[in-house]
């Protein structure tokens, strides 16, 4: 799904997530040095201009949802029912995320973990 190039402050937000990589997983941060999850999304797309609320459960409703195989890059996926986690699809299958602690920010497959929603902000 969704090779397609993302617009404005998608692709903005998906820069950011990109200069992330390799920072480590730190429980309730939101950058720069460190993030959660949800920091990291709220984190990238501040840097696009875009408020994004603070958890994954919030985060989940902060846009329009769209079914996973429309996502496109930039787009938040939200996983397991709880809305626990949450990444951003980077195209190609691929999602940007902060795992878990002692995992840095890094690229794993959409399909990592239930996913329970697709959010467009």
């Amino acid at each position: 799904t969704g090779a397609e190039a993302p617009g404005g402050r998608a692709a903005a937000a998906l820069a950011a997530a990109r200069a992330a990589l390799g920072r480590p997983y730190v429980w309730g941060a939101n950058g720069p040095s460190g993030f959660d999850c949800s920091g990291l999304m709220q984190w990238a797309y501040g840097r696009a201009g875009v408020h994004l609320p603070r958890t994954s459960q919030e985060q989940r409703f902060a846009g329009r949802q769209v079914p996973l195989s429309q996502a496109r890059p930039g787009d938040l996926v939200v996983y397991r029912s709880d809305a626990s986690h949450v990444a951003m699809y980077a195209g190609h299958g691929q999602v940007i995320h902060a795992p878990y602690p002692g995992a840095p920010v890094r690229y794993d497959p959409v399909g990592m973990m239930p996913v329970s929603s697709v959010t467009r902000p």
